[in-house]
């Protein structure tokens, strides 16, 4: 049995503004990195194999509190929310026109435009799930997140997640010999770094 801690990067001004990131490359503010250098990973999980998603904001949220440089992989980058990139949930919500949904009502095969499914993330993801040999630490996004959280629970991006992703936390599932995934109850917080 394997064990993946999957953590959310930290804030970017994106974030805070309330836009849609998707695959754009928005670095981390300076508040995240500031808090995020007063964090490490908790033992055990501070000398687990460290993988993140190759964008800005969570290759160095891994490498600020893991220590050291991540292995990265294309298939922990952010979901792609096509033409919704840069803009405002809150201004597509209100324009009948753009299509758009909120996550809880996608199902699996739901894709913004220009974007992609949840069922397509998944396809990339799973052979890199395939590929873990020890307890790994995945420094990634929302959506990277819940697709794997939705195969572990069990939902369908159909109503209210049996998740609550919450950053500075590690949500961690556990992968069976055949690719099975089962979540791991409580999320477990980030440690403070001891003042040296």
């Amino acid at each position: 049995m394997i064990r993946l801690a999957l953590l959310r990067h930290g804030h970017t001004d994106w974030n805070r503004a309330g836009r849609i990131q998707g695959r754009s490359d928005i670095p981390l503010d300076d508040t995240a990195r500031s808090e995020l250098a007063a964090q490490v990973l908790p033992a055990p999980w501070d000398s687990a194999a460290l993988w993140s998603s190759p964008l800005k904001r969570a290759a160095e949220t891994a490498r600020l509190v893991g220590g050291r440089v991540p292995h990265t992989t294309s298939a922990l980058i952010e979901m792609n929310w096509g033409r919704w990139e840069g803009q405002h949930a809150k201004e597509l919500r209100a324009e009948p026109d753009s299509g758009f949904r909120d996550i809880e009502n996608w199902g699996w095969d739901y894709r913004p435009p220009g974007g992609e499914t949840p069922q397509k993330v998944w396809d990339r993801i799973a052979p890199w799930l395939a590929t873990l040999t020890q307890d790994t630490v995945a420094v990634c996004h929302i959506g990277i997140m819940r697709v794997i959280l939705a195969r572990a629970n069990g939902w369908n991006f159909d109503g209210s997640a049996p998740f609550q992703i919450k950053r500075n936390r590690l949500f961690v599932v556990e992968l069976d010999a055949d690719g099975r995934l089962t979540p791991v109850a409580e999320p477990i917080r980030l440690s403070k770094r001891d003042a040296a």
